[in-house]
């Protein structure tokens, strides 16, 4: 099985660093590119076209997660966008599923949930 072609958009070094491991070893993907601004990660998505998971936070150390979000929404079918945040308030959920998110996850109590996500994804 092949892994799954990710553009990982998170500003904290500390998380990408642990992240990416993880990724890899519990969920089977393949991280093209790493992202740490809004326009960075649309640049990512455009240069690696054939992406199929995006993982996107929503703070960045410039610009918002939204923002990339609204430049997933014509993705092809067979490309994910996943929200992974700190910041899990309703309203915020709502905004990213309206935006054309896949799913939301918190990293601090939902990285079980999210890495599950991931593999059912890759099994599909």
């Amino acid at each position: 099985m092949q892994p799954l072609a990710t553009i990982l958009v998170e500003d904290s070094e500390t998380i990408r660093n642990n992240l990416i491991p993880a990724l890899e070893e519990l969920a089977g993907v393949q991280v093209l590119a790493a992202a740490e601004t809004a326009q960075d990660a649309i640049t990512a998505l455009g240069r690696h076209a054939s992406w199929e998971l995006a993982i996107v936070d929503l703070f960045l150390a410039e610009g918002s997660g939204l923002t990339v979000l609204r430049a997933c929404q014509e993705r092809g079918p067979a490309q994910h966008v996943v929200v992974l945040t700190n910041y899990p308030t309703a309203e915020m959920r709502r905004r990213c599923l309206a935006l054309g998110a896949d799913a939301v996850f918190v990293k601090s109590t939902e990285l079980d949930a999210f890495f599950g996500h991931c593999l059912g994804l890759r099994r599909a």
